[in-house]
């Protein structure tokens, strides 16, 4: 369960501007060693509670929700009979959309923040924040401390919660599906549980105790997506806030980590590439910082401390990847920095945890996952070779130092938890059920040749049973920017697709992290168009070694993953038959010379400075996807956008889909009579959030589209949606 302090890089990894959400509500910096907001996730078998039923059903979304849907179908003639398969294939849907509301299901249901504390366990349930005994975490005999209710928000939900050290105060952040803006309140503990204080825009925020025993809450504060300025707050009868530190510089954002150990805090100053760290005693809170090292550019570090000992996560030196170093905690400046170990090449560092005798990596080497156990007291190294299933981890923070427990999953499998107990030196997995997925498919690793002769992973599922792969159809998932991995973790609907005898192929082209910081920086600035190359290398070579082929192909990708996406339907749109995209960044040269926007100049390290270099100018209008539109037939695109996405402004979505239904008006006119047009339908969602991954709304409509689109019959998958999906 996640207590006060958060694991080492998840902690850290927080403002990706145009990622949004993954793995439920989380976060991330712009590597991605973890998610945007850093809740434990589990997923449980379960039935539907009386608060789940009480969600809106699909139909009532429908009615509810003003989304609005364009479609150049709208303009452009359309054979007789498909409008007749289309209307058959919408009543299929109606039919089945009927039964998933009516009908009781099982489901995996995700949970979100859950802090253990002492003996309690802090989470949500229903609309309040509660706690009860630990023993007793999995019954209803809770206590109630707030009723989120109060707060008058929209179906609100608590993001992040944190417990002073005493146990006098819990601070818990609140969130809305529809908005990215949070409340930070903070409880009182008593008999009679009391607000005593509310802070608006809390990004990151920790607990210490100073040599009084006084709670103490420092807290970062964001403003339009920035966060530059750290508070520090006490409560009861000593009651003050104050503006503790403020970063100047516009293209860093801040974030704060608590120790593993509880012994420092520390505030965590960084853009894309370069951070500089300062320490708080987390025994004397009121003293000024200490600096670690001061920022040079280039050049990435993260701290965890024990026994006196820093322990140092950074790229500093050759190579430029990832290595561990450690300093006394009293000489912390780089020079006096000692090489601990080093990563293999090809190694991205997805987290590590620190205990009292052991450091624990966990990573990902040539698209498999690992573990290095660190002994500490001798430097010994065990490395784990994890299940070949596995695609990427959950983590599990945990107090007791004789265990490190953390879960597995994939796109199709929901998460299996794992223990390493320090004292066996064993690696043990959870027993029961077995889930029918390790049986009924398959999960291959293959690579595919870039124009530049470089080998470009893939992870690739199909069922088992799967008869001529080629006439089945595919669905190819991309990223590729700010380092980040391409989401990996449990999807129901994507489990869904593979037992409908879809084919599903992860690419993890360059400008990603799978491979680490050099992947990254590869597919960067002006290599971007080696992501481009990638792709297009990956889905030739499905095709070519049997997966499927072009007019069963979809793409899909969100935020950021639109640039290549976009990219590759104005370069190779043969290639494909479908794309859904979810908040898309597609306009990167109009959006990137807009400063006024929030976000433009933390951006510049990953996309360049198109308003003051020249180079950089012509090199993003060579692949920006709104740039490049021209007239020539197009795959089918589903685009689902937000009325009020900061990350990716409407205003670039909507131009890109206007200009991209003028293109296809002009070839279809000059292509003649019985010209087959695609279908481009751009669906704006209301609201403020940047993706809504859990939306069945979106989930039920982007499958509907491809399925239409492709000449599937969605009533089977639709049927089974109903065994993982609450409607």
């Amino acid at each position: 369960m996640q207590q006060k302090s958060k694991l080492f890089l998840q902690a850290l990894k927080y403002s990706i501007p145009r990622l949004g959400k993954c793995m439920q509500k989380q976060h991330l910096n712009h590597y991605n060693f973890a998610d945007h907001y850093y809740n434990r996730i589990k997923l449980k078998k379960c039935h539907l509670t009386k608060c789940l039923q009480d969600k809106p059903t699909i139909s009532e979304l429908a009615r509810n929700i003003p989304s609005r849907s364009f479609s150049c179908k709208d303009f452009l003639p359309i054979q007789q009979e498909n409008k007749d398969s289309l209307s058959e294939n919408m009543d299929a849907f109606e039919k089945v959309r009927t039964k998933l509301e009516t009908q009781p299901q099982e489901e995996y249901e995700i949970i979100n923040a859950e802090v253990k504390h002492g003996g309690f366990v802090y989470y949500q349930e229903g609309c309040c924040l509660v706690r009860s005994k630990d023993e007793e975490a999995d019954n209803d005999n809770y206590e109630v401390l707030f009723n989120l209710e109060e707060l008058k928000l929209d179906q609100p939900f608590i993001d992040c919660i944190r417990v002073a050290p005493d146990e006098k105060y819990v601070a818990a952040k609140i969130r809305t599906e529809d908005s990215e803006a949070s409340t930070c309140i903070v409880v009182k503990l008593s008999d009679q549980p009391v607000m005593e204080a509310s802070f608006p825009n809390v990004s990151s925020f920790e607990w210490v105790k100073d040599e009084e025993e006084e709670d103490v809450l420092f807290y970062t504060f964001q403003r339009n997506l920035r966060c530059h300025d750290v508070y520090r707050a006490t409560f009861g009868d000593n009651k003050r806030n104050e503006r503790f530190y403020t970063e100047k510089d516009p293209s860093y954002f801040v974030f704060l980590y608590l120790t593993k150990d509880s012994r420092f805090l520390t505030i965590n100053i960084m853009n894309k590439t370069t951070s500089e760290v300062w320490l708080i005693d987390g025994l004397s809170p009121w003293d000024p910082p200490v600096l670690i090292q001061k920022r040079i550019h280039g050049v990435l570090y993260y701290v965890e401390h024990r026994d006196d000992e820093l322990y140092i996560l950074t790229n500093v030196g050759e190579p430029t990847e990832f290595k561990l170093m450690r300093t006394a905690a009293d000489t912390p400046a780089i020079m006096n920095w000692d090489l601990f170990f080093t990563m293999k090449r090809n190694t991205k560092v997805v987290d590590l945890d620190m205990f009292k005798d052991h450091c624990v990596l966990f990573l990902k080497h040539s698209n498999l996952l690992y573990v290095n156990v660190i002994g500490l007291a001798d430097d010994s190294v065990r490395s784990l070779k994890l299940p070949p299933w596995a695609c990427g981890f959950i983590m599990d923070t945990n107090s007791d130092p004789k265990n490190c427990p953390f879960q597995l999953c994939s796109p199709i499998r929901p998460p299996k938890y794992y223990t390493y107990k320090f004292a066996e030196g064993k690696l043990f997995e959870e027993t029961g059920h077995e889930d029918p997925i390790t049986k009924t498919s398959r999960v291959l690793r293959l690579e595919a040749k870039s124009k530049d002769g470089k080998s470009v992973p893939m992870t690739i599922f199909h069922k088992t049973d799967s008869e001529d792969l080629q006439k089945k159809p595919l669905l190819v998932h991309v990223y590729g920017a700010y380092g980040m991995d391409l989401k990996m973790n449990f999807r129901p609907e994507r489990r869904v697709l593979v037992d409908d005898g879809w084919i599903l192929a992860y690419c993890h082209v360059r400008g990603g992290g799978e491979l680490g910081l050099q992947w990254h920086a590869d597919g960067r600035l002006t290599k971007k168009l080696n992501g481009l190359a990638d792709l297009e290398a990956c889905i030739k070579t499905l095709h070519g070694q049997g997966f499927s082929q072009p007019s069963l192909t979809a793409l899909t990708a969100f935020s950021a993953g639109g640039v290549l996406v976009g990219a590759l339907c104005n370069s190779n749109p043969e290639l494909l038959r479908a794309v859904t995209l979810e908040a898309p960044f597609l306009d990167v040269l109009n959006t990137m010379m807009d400063t006024t926007l929030p976000l433009t100049l933390e951006e510049l390290e990953e996309w360049g400075n198109p308003s003051s270099d020249e180079k950089h100018k012509n090199y993003i209008k060579r692949y920006c996807p709104y740039q490049n539109i021209k007239p020539q037939h197009y795959p089918s695109i589903h685009i689902t956008a937000y009325e009020n996405d900061e990350r990716v402004p409407l205003k670039g979505i909507v131009s890109y889909t206007d200009k991209l239904k003028e293109a296809i008006m002009e070839h279809a006119k000059d292509t003649g009579e019985g010209y087959q047009a695609p279908n481009v339908v751009l669906d704006i969602q209301p609201g403020g959030n940047h993706v809504i991954e859990d939306s069945h709304k979106k989930i039920t409509a982007q499958i509907k589209f491809l399925y239409e689109e492709l000449g599937l019959d969605s009533t089977s998958v639709f049927e089974n949606l109903k065994k993982y999906l609450k409607f």
